[in-house]
């Protein structure tokens, strides 16, 4: 058992402790279906002492040297890159992540950390004349504050990171709440590193409550400035809701129901290729994955058959077998939600291409042929399983694809690059790539969604934007005029 494996615990106050509650938290090893880790959870007492200390260590934290600051990102970024087998290890056990897609998650996560890194020198004071003779303007940009994060267990490490670090660079303290599946690798590896590192006692907290015990508490107690979640939209949406009465900030990542559009000219077996990596990376339980594949009519035959033949070769079950793609669901709860979701799309008139088989919590690829109508392309089916949709010419696909509330991640397959970038732009959605598949995350760009896939961008600059506010401070240097004597 490695050291974070050991941590099966709430960090609160800048200590390892059991929480109050009586009620424990089980995490169970996807594949194994074993009991990984068992957490006493915390308490309504435990999130408020968990707040508190945030909100009294915060200040302390934001006036700390810029370098000291950078310099606790970095150490931890290091101390991360040394244990980088110790990590994939519970991402594995935690998580249910194949080889290939912990280590790929371990490298977003440090490059997201790296460009943290940047923030504390970039908390700048700018100044300007006013349009008030001898009047100056300094216009300050300051941490939000307290930064409660909401953790999802598909990509548990970065996408909580995602927001940590940055807010911990600006200067906030962060209140982190794991989602109880993933406990560990979306919580307590976090905890551990920034302590490892050398960040104050009481910036950082790790709460593991239960939802069912203390309701919306985490996103309306009075001490947060701003809730940070990546999730499903209709938490999202209830999130946002409370948040809005309570006049908080919000940056929320949501679900996608994302397109690939092959149209006429595409280049199948490249095309091919990106989908499968697309549907069925992690078991396609990516926000980003390509929930339907919409294919010009006149390639449909071809590509079906080929995707189909892909489909069926790749590899699956053990996760810690390299060269695994499909692993096993979060849960079991997943898989039989996955199967009901086949069964009414079957009803409702698909056409099965490739029917998936169970193995534990294992499901092989699902292939239908279907109407964008249909149960499995109007919901997001967080698993390994895809529909794919004929197109009548470019006009259809275009409308097929937009025919969504969602509007996170989407591709276009074509060897036409001006006519697929012009599609693009069409397609209503945050991000497209173009000759490639909707799974992609990079930290020097602008992620996020449009429409109920959420709102508010990370990387590049806009995670700093969202984790900083801004203060105008005026000086009144020459005595101003005022329209009365």
């Amino acid at each position: 058992m490695n050291k974070y494996e050991q941590l099966d615990l709430n960090y609160i106050g800048g200590q390892w402790r059991k929480g109050k509650s009586q009620k424990v938290i089980e995490s169970v090893d996807p594949y194994t279906e074993d009991t990984y880790i068992t957490l006493q959870v915390a308490s309504l007492e435990d999130l408020d002492e968990a707040y508190e200390s945030a909100r009294s260590h915060q200040k302390e934290w934001a006036e700390t040297n810029p370098f000291q600051r950078a310099a606790v990102i970095k150490k931890a970024i290091h101390l991360m890159e040394d244990r980088k087998d110790e990590i994939v290890d519970i991402l594995i056990k935690d998580a249910g992540s194949t080889m290939a897609k912990a280590e790929l998650e371990l490298d977003i996560t440090l490059s997201v950390m790296s460009l943290a890194a940047e923030f504390p020198f970039r908390m700048e004071t700018i100044v300007n004349d006013s349009m008030i003779p001898g009047k100056k303007n300094h216009l300050i940009r300051k941490p939000v504050g307290v930064v409660g994060v909401i953790g999802p267990f598909n990509f548990p490490l970065n996408l909580s990171m995602r927001s940590v670090a940055p807010a911990l660079a600006a200067g906030n303290a962060v209140v982190l709440k794991p989602s109880s599946q993933t406990p560990i690798s979306g919580g307590n590896i976090i905890g551990k590193v920034f302590e490892e590192a050398g960040l104050p006692k009481g910036v950082l907290q790790v709460v593991h409550p239960k939802t069912s015990e203390i309701g919306d508490a985490f996103y309306s107690h009075p001490v947060p400035d701003m809730i940070s979640f990546t999730g499903s939209t209709g938490v999202g949406k209830n999130i946002g809701e409370v948040a809005g009465r309570e006049v908080k900030r919000t940056i929320l990542e949501l679900g996608g129901n994302n397109a690939m559009v092959i149209l006429d000219d595409a280049d199948i077996d490249r095309a091919v290729k990106g989908a499968i990596y697309g549907r069925f990376m992690h078991s396609g339980q990516i926000c980003m994955s390509t929930n339907r594949i919409i294919v010009d009519e006149s390639l449909f035959d071809a590509f079906a058959e080929k995707f189909v033949e892909t489909a069926r070769s790749l590899k699956h079950g053990d996760p810690t077998q390299k060269g695994t793609l499909i692993g096993p669901l979060i849960s079991g709860d997943e898989v039989e939600r996955l199967i009901d979701e086949i069964e009414k799309a079957k009803s409702e008139g698909a056409e099965v291409l490739l029917e998936g088989k169970r193995e534990g919590n294992v499901l092989t690829p699902t292939i239908l042929k279907g109407t964008n109508d249909m149960t499995t392309a109007q919901n997001e089916m967080f698993g390994p399983v895809v529909t794919l949709i004929p197109a009548k010419d470019e006009a259809h696909a275009l409308e097929l694809a937009n025919d969504t509330e969602a509007g996170l991640s989407g591709a276009v397959s074509s060897n036409d690059e001006k006519r697929a970038f012009a599609f693009a732009e069409k397609m209503e959605t945050g991000m497209v790539h173009i000759n490639d598949q909707s799974v992609n995350d990079e930290p020097y760009i602008a992620f996020g969604g449009e429409k109920q896939s959420g709102i508010g961008r990370f990387g590049r600059e806009h995670s700093l934007d969202e984790f900083t506010t801004w203060k105008w401070i005026s000086v009144q240097e020459e005595p101003r005029d005022y329209p009365f004597d």
